[in-house]
């Protein structure tokens, strides 16, 4: 790692915004670093290489960072939220069961024991994906409120189970390190919580922001290296401890000047410098001469879009169940971490992110059909 490739890495996270700036395509602003780090790396003209220490490490920090912001991101607070909880569960374990079926599906045609992990990547939502959809289309209404909480929970659930099911001969030690976590970020939330109460916050709130010490990002930011480090020493994904701090933030009431230097931090560098990474770490070839493979990615997200519609048994209309297959953590955690502990088949990694490749265009089709069908809603009432 040099200057030069620095330079090069963060050029080709600016494809992001350029593919994203048409707001009529709703592309997804880390689809572009994606495909440039595909373009320079392992299946492209291999100028990355992922595997370079340094290259790895900034972006486990990265990820560590977009999974705290998907966490803060979550409308926790929000009360007509937990009104529809119950329902929002329901639609979750309902979609869970289908997806359980469909990874077992998957996994014996394919041959590849995984139909667990296959399981919880067709039932997972991105809420980073889906809660920017829903904002730029200026989607509401109760059906909308509704699916907020199945998002929530599904992101949460499939987070939280990855671990588990991504090496099952570790799942003991593996379970115990997300128990750590989980249970840190608890903690953290009671810390937090008291520290607002009594107005501590918001006073060092006032001297960082007066005497611009960046107070509040220098904690989070040790805070989250110290979940990370708990995380990564048990084999569980950085992405679990980004997100349950998150939580725990957006539990509190994440202030306004923090989110703005965290969003800096994130999307101006760390971010795009994963989703490069992560493209470069990526053997599309693999898939070209194991075609299987693109079977299985494509059937991963069409599968996913298949159990997602099973929320539509309780009401929930199509386009908004199909808005909610929406994946980009979990599909991205297990490639990395599949990766680094060598449980994957190669080019399997690859298929995996097809997968939620395909959710996100699909998701991105349905929110367009569920905007324009609330228009004409709105046009025709009186």
């Amino acid at each position: 790692m040099d200057f030069a490739m620095l330079a090069v890495i963060v050029l080709a996270g600016l494809v992001g915004p350029l593919l994203a700036y048409p707001r009529r395509w709703h592309v997804p602003v880390v689809i572009g670093p994606l495909i440039m780090g595909i373009i320079l790396g392992t299946t492209g003209v291999g100028y990355l290489d992922f595997s370079e220490p340094t290259f790895t490490f900034l972006a486990q920090i990265g990820f560590g960072l977009v999974m705290f912001v998907a966490g803060t991101q979550v409308p926790v607070r929000d009360g007509d939220l937990r009104q529809s909880l119950g329902r929002g569960a329901a639609r979750a374990a309902l979609v869970g069961a289908g997806s359980a079926v469909l990874g077992v599906v998957l996994a014996t045609v394919f041959g590849t024991g995984h139909a667990a992990l296959y399981a919880v990547l067709m039932a997972s939502s991105s809420a980073l994906l889906i809660l920017p959809i829903i904002s730029s289309l200026n989607l509401d209404g109760p059906q909308v409120l509704a699916l907020l909480p199945q998002v929530a929970i599904a992101d949460a659930a499939c987070i939280v189970a990855l671990p588990l099911v991504i090496d099952p001969p570790q799942v003991g030690r593996a379970l115990r390190g997300a128990v750590a976590v989980i249970l840190m970020g608890a903690s953290l939330f009671v810390v937090l919580s008291l520290l607002e109460r009594r107005g501590y916050r918001h006073r060092l709130h006032h001297v960082s922001e007066e005497r611009h010490f960046a107070l509040e990002l220098r904690i989070s930011l040790m805070i989250l290296f110290s979940l990370a480090a708990v995380a990564s020493g048990s084999n569980v994904s950085i992405m679990l401890a980004g997100f349950v701090f998150g939580l725990a933030v957006a539990l509190v009431g994440e202030p306004r000047r923090l989110a703005r230097q965290l969003f800096a931090v994130t999307e101006g560098f760390f971010g795009p410098l994963f989703f490069v990474w992560l493209g470069s770490s990526l053997d599309l070839r693999a898939l070209g001469t194991r075609p299987t493979l693109i079977l299985l990615g494509l059937l991963l997200g069409v599968g996913a879009v298949l159990s997602h519609s099973l929320a539509g048994l309780t009401g929930q209309p199509l386009s908004l169940s199909s808005l909610a297959t929406a994946q980009l953590g979990v599909p991205v955690a297990a490639a990395t971490l599949g990766t680094s502990l060598n449980v994957l088949a190669p080019g399997e990694s690859a298929a995996l992110v097809l997968g939620a490749l395909v959710t996100i265009v699909a998701a991105t089709i349905a929110g367009g059909l569920a905007a324009r069908r609330q228009r004409v809603s709105t046009d025709r009432e009186p």
